[in-house]
């Protein structure tokens, strides 16, 4: 079983970013469960979504307390709350953010993790970009996609374009495909250095 935890504030898309991966994991075929976890349901709130994603049935319901994998869509809430529970030094970490994991003060903390699999995707900027809208979710999927291969970008633009119409699904779709390739290039860079 494959399980991912979303973290972000409310009004950022991340109830919706997971619905979305889960519905890229069932139409490949696999079986996926996505639900949230609200606090106080107030726009900026932080807010927690979690995945999982199985070739078997899942029959877990509670809280993703051991993440594979963990999406950061707000790094304002890297420090604030304790974002990293249950991450273990193989899982993969991606947040949203045009500053690296030295300028995020996440240096030492990253330092046992292995490297090519912990990566920093502007998101925001993307989605701003692309749907005119700084809402992280489908870029942060894209680039989710290229960093661990749990579903195809097909899928994930398959979700997308089930969920979405018009210029809402063309620019998360543009979003999503972009922080793909930015994720691809970085992963390159890294194999070469």
């Amino acid at each position: 079983m494959f399980q991912v935890r979303f973290h972000g504030r409310g009004g950022q898309g991340v109830v919706t970013a997971a619905e979305l991966l889960a519905a890229a994991a069932l139409s490949e075929g696999r079986h996926a469960q996505a639900f949230p976890s609200f606090g106080s349901q107030r726009l900026g709130a932080p807010v927690m979504s979690w995945v999982r994603i199985d070739d078997k049935p899942i029959h877990i319901h509670g809280p993703v307390s051991e993440p594979d994998a963990l999406i950061i869509q707000d790094p304002t809430l890297l420090h604030q709350t304790d974002l990293f529970a249950g991450l273990g030094h193989d899982g993969y970490l991606l947040i949203n953010s045009t500053h690296g994991f030295g300028e995020l003060g996440l240096d030492e903390f990253v330092r046992p993790f292995r490297q090519d699999r912990l990566l920093v995707v502007p998101a925001s900027s993307l989605a701003q970009t692309h749907l005119g809208r700084p809402l992280p979710g489908a870029a942060l999927l894209g680039g989710f996609a290229a960093l661990t291969w749990a579903v195809s970008l097909d899928s994930v633009l398959a979700a997308i374009n089930e969920r979405f119409s018009g210029a809402v699904a063309d620019g998360n779709e543009k979003a999503a495909r972009a922080a793909f390739a930015f994720i691809r290039d970085e992963r390159e860079a890294l194999t070469h250095a």
